[in-house]
């Protein structure tokens, strides 16, 4: 048996590290460390309850808008205060653009560069990758990144800036829009679209959401060249390295439900477990600290009663995240979790046939952006200028709120409690505190861990590629992670 120090990863979030045992040229056993803390729940600790609005999105600069959802839901909870319909469809658009947008850069610069590391040099398909999708000199990253900056443009007119906007309240949106402004949202969308049918897909988004089963997919990858489209590359490439082999989910997935529209979800929250989709008691989650760096007594803590007490001298411990669990269950969230949850066809035969891996996860990533991108399309033209796009209220001096929602990464939480007008507590569960999360009490492995337990190992490899491919399959935000 040998041992493996994997880390700092490159084209990840943050810091990342992970610990390997290896046995017979696979991974035997794995431990994930996230190596920084932050402290932002002990920061918002005494403040008064709308700072969260102005903390929360701090935490990262690529997710700041989901933040600032979840933060705005906890405080709208605690409130009682429901946003008018115009409301919804801005914070709605706000929040696709920042997911859709990581999608494409996870997909274009941090997964597909992986194709071109020289380990796959003897592939037929190596140069095509090399040329498309080298780090900075490919091709695909000139074609992304116009495209991504316009279509961020989306931001500019509907929440003023990105990172960081204030726009996003309790009761809707504070910038409401002109006619005018519709129709340049309109015309943003529909160039958006244009780069992702002629680069991404070749085709157009209606046939990729169409999309039903396996063979559909194979079928629909073989009508034209590989070379047709990225997706089609991907797809190629995942089947001569056979990647739908690698990585495998625990089989339990979660979703708090995507983009809140007239008391229902774009895409369904609850739980899809044993190939069954299930309904979700968030009062079952809860975090178990024995193997982090905290302070803690009693076993796993309900949120709203959680703690963020640093304590470096726990002899268990060897990572800042917190390990969530619900009902005692390790859960994987993120789009593989939301396409199976909602019961997208695709997706769910997929999983039937070869389980939660590295390809189903890219696949339901890319999927997403096509449903998204069309949901964009209708909020837009759903938009009416002359009604109102928030509502107010007042924050009680005590109460309770939770705020629900999924990034692009998966579910995210923010639990407050408010005593005396003032913030006594306040917890966030982010998706890569779920998926990578070290192991509880009873010695259970994270989502992440289990996934890298089997992971083949070259001869002579310092940065195993499919470890690589595997860790970049969650596509991790680790600052996102410990708060």
């Amino acid at each position: 048996m040998t041992r493996m120090i994997v880390g700092p990863f490159n084209r990840v979030e943050g810091d990342l590290e992970v610990k390997l045992e290896i046995d017979g040229g696979v991974v035997s056993q794995a431990q994930v460390n996230s190596p920084l803390y932050r402290g932002f729940e002990r920061i918002l600790s005494g403040k008064a309850p709308f700072d969260a609005l102005v903390y929360a999105p701090r935490i990262c600069g690529i997710c700041s808008v989901s933040q600032s959802v979840a933060a705005a839901r906890a405080l709208a909870d605690a409130m009682g205060l429901v946003m008018p319909a115009n409301g919804e469809r801005a914070v709605n658009l706000i929040h696709a653009t920042e997911n859709v947008a990581d999608h494409l850069t996870h997909f274009y610069l941090f997964f597909m560069p992986d194709f071109a590391r020289e380990v796959y040099a003897s592939e037929s398909w190596y140069e095509d990758a090399l040329e498309r999708f080298a780090a900075i000199k490919g091709t695909a990253a000139r074609d992304m990144l116009p495209a991504r900056a316009q279509f961020m443009h989306i931001l500019g007119l509907l929440a003023g800036k990105w990172p960081h906007t204030l726009t996003v309240q309790p009761g809707g949106s504070t910038r409401s829009v002109t006619a005018g402004e519709v129709a340049r949202l309109e015309a943003m969308l529909a160039a958006f679209r244009r780069f992702l049918e002629r680069h991404l897909y070749g085709a157009p988004l209606e046939r990729i959401a169409a999309l039903s089963s396996a063979e559909e997919l194979a079928a629909w990858a073989e009508e034209k060249p590989t070379e047709n489209s990225d997706f089609r590359r991907f797809l190629h490439y995942s089947q001569a390295l056979d990647l739908a082999a690698l990585g495998p989910s625990t089989g339990h997935y979660m979703s708090y439900g995507a983009y809140e529209d007239a008391g229902t979800h774009l895409f369904n929250r609850g739980l899809y477990m044993s190939g069954k989709a299930r309904p979700l008691d968030p009062r079952l989650i809860v975090e178990d600290l024995s193997h982090a760096w905290y302070a803690a007594s009693g076993g796993p803590q309900v949120p709203f009663d959680g703690t963020t007490l640093p304590d470096t001298e726990n002899k268990d411990a060897y990572s800042w995240c917190k390990a969530p669990r619900l009902g005692g269950d390790v859960v994987e969230t993120g789009a593989l979790a939301r396409q199976l949850v909602h019961g997208h066809p695709l997706i769910r035969d997929l999983v039937a046939r070869t389980g939660g891996n590295v390809q189903t996860r890219v696949v339901a990533r890319v999927l997403e952006i096509a449903l998204v991108v069309m949901a964009m399309e209708r909020w837009a033209g759903d938009l009416v200028p002359e009604e109102p796009f928030i509502g107010h209220g007042k924050m009680p001096d005590g109460a309770e709120g939770i705020g629900l929602t999924e990034a692009a990464r998966g579910a995210l939480g923010h639990w407050l409690r408010v005593e005396r007008g003032r913030i006594a507590n306040y917890q966030i569960i982010a998706p890569t505190t779920w998926n990578f999360s070290p192991r509880d009490e009873k010695g259970v492995p994270g989502a992440l861990e289990q996934a890298l337990e089997g992971a083949p190992v070259r001869q002579g490899e310092t940065e195993p590629v499919a470890v690589q491919h595997i860790v970049r399959s969650f596509d991790p935000c680790l600052v996102c992670t410990v708060h």
